[in-house]
């Protein structure tokens, strides 16, 4: 399954406690533009909205700018498809811990595009510098290994 879209940043910036896989609602066009590695989703999140999960703020240009429908919204609010159990679960950790859904990454499996989203929680500016400090000497010892 390799990643359509990845959102490297929402590691970096929040503590992740849950994953989950969900499709979404999309048009035609947008799934060629998906599919061909058009896909941003940097700085996207969803919200909960009734009994549905909405990702806002995602943008997916056209694939074909000549070909596509007047009015189109690149970054329109798009539902996620999930359970109904998985919906109220998401909900009740939201409200019960404080957390926020962010996407992970969007990928196919067996032709369908599904997006990997998280509950996550922010983290302090010292558990940022923490990680930081982890990958540099991690990045040190596997330089140090591949020289010797």
């Amino acid at each position: 399954m390799p990643a359509l879209a990845e959102n490297r940043r929402a590691r970096f910036d929040y503590e992740i406690v849950a994953t989950y896989m969900a499709g979404i609602e999309l048009k035609g066009f947008e799934v060629k533009a998906v599919k061909s590695g058009k896909m941003g989703i940097a700085g996207t999140f969803v919200v909960p909205q009734e009994n549905e999960l909405y990702l806002l703020n995602a943008d997916i240009p056209p694939y074909q700018p000549n070909n596509t429908p007047e009015g189109y919204d690149q970054k329109r609010s798009r539902r996620l498809l999930l359970n109904k159990k998985e919906i109220n679960e998401i909900k009740a950790k939201i409200k019960g811990d404080r957390l926020t859904i962010v996407p992970i990454k969007v990928y196919t499996k067996r032709g369908f595009i599904k997006i990997e989203i998280a509950l996550v929680r922010g983290k302090k500016k010292y558990d940022k510098r923490d990680t930081i400090k982890k990958r540099d000497t991690k990045r040190e010892m596997d330089r140090s290994l591949r020289k010797n």
